[in-house]
């Protein structure tokens, strides 16, 4: 694989939290890698045991922004293997774009390689699919504001009116406004589910309504590192799928009669 013999930076998605779900290229980026430096509030520890013993890990937890780059650019010139990484995926809430135009403006070339997202390991978690036929169609993404801003036009009292899939970040601990927002747009009897830390050994769910999550949050003392996930998804009632429906033809399967 070129990215272990290039002099490359990697940007790799740690995945979700077990170290299984990291992909098979990142494993790799991370078995080869001079240098390491990981977000250590948020990526399981135990990744770090694909690295070499002489690895140079960082744990950017504790840096700012010049500091991660000073290190990447000081093993850079050295030709050393560097490897960010980044929990989950790292284009959502990843902070990625401000450091691959810093490395882009210094003409230090770099990949990145995607992760399993929390969103999605979440979902694995719940044994739920975000997407049914007639129940909804359209998965959105978002967090409540908090020190960093969100446009207008994006504040979840807006995004509710649609009834789609919400899947809402870095929000569990405003648990009651963020139900108030959602209350906006869905029902009460809205399904909702929270999970605390997909995929690792620690993690819970909890599972109820529009109604009734806040408190159950609350009792479970839920407070961080969780998603909040809401819609009718969450229910058993849906249409069949037509890509497996015998009378439904496409280009790979002619339709059989009955």
């Amino acid at each position: 694989m070129s990215e272990l013999t290039a002099n490359l930076v990697n940007i790799v998605g740690a995945g979700p939290g077990d170290p299984e779900l990291i992909t098979v290229r990142g494993m790799h980026l991370l078995a080869a890698a001079d240098v390491v430096i990981y977000a250590g509030s948020l990526v399981n520890p135990k990744l770090l045991d694909y690295c070499r013993p002489d690895c140079e890990i960082f744990d950017s937890a504790g840096m700012n922004l010049d500091e991660v780059i000073a290190v990447i650019k000081d093993r850079h010139a050295k030709g050393k293997r560097v490897v960010r990484l980044h929990t989950g995926d790292p284009s959502i809430y990843g902070a990625i774009r401000e450091q691959m135009d810093i490395l882009e403006a210094a003409g230090i070339p770099f990949r990145v390689t995607p992760g399993v997202s929390s969103f999605c390991a979440a979902a694995a978690a719940l044994k739920k699919e975000y997407v049914l036929p007639e129940v909804s169609q359209t998965v959105i993404l978002t967090r409540m504001e908090g020190r960093t801003p969100v446009p207008e036009a994006e504040d979840i009292r807006n995004l509710a009116k649609i009834n789609a899939t919400m899947i809402i970040f870095l929000s569990v601990h405003m648990i009651d406004e963020l139900v108030n927002r959602l209350l906006v747009g869905y029902p009460a009897d809205t399904p909702a589910a929270v999970v605390y830390k997909a995929s690792w050994p620690e993690e819970k769910q909890v599972v109820g309504t529009l109604a009734d999550i806040a408190q159950k949050v609350k009792n479970a003392k839920i407070g961080r590192t969780a998603l909040v996930t809401v819609g009718r998804f969450l229910g058993d009632e849906y249409a069949l799928s037509k890509l497996y429906d015998k009378g439904f033809s496409h280009g790979y399967r002619a339709a059989k009669p009955e």
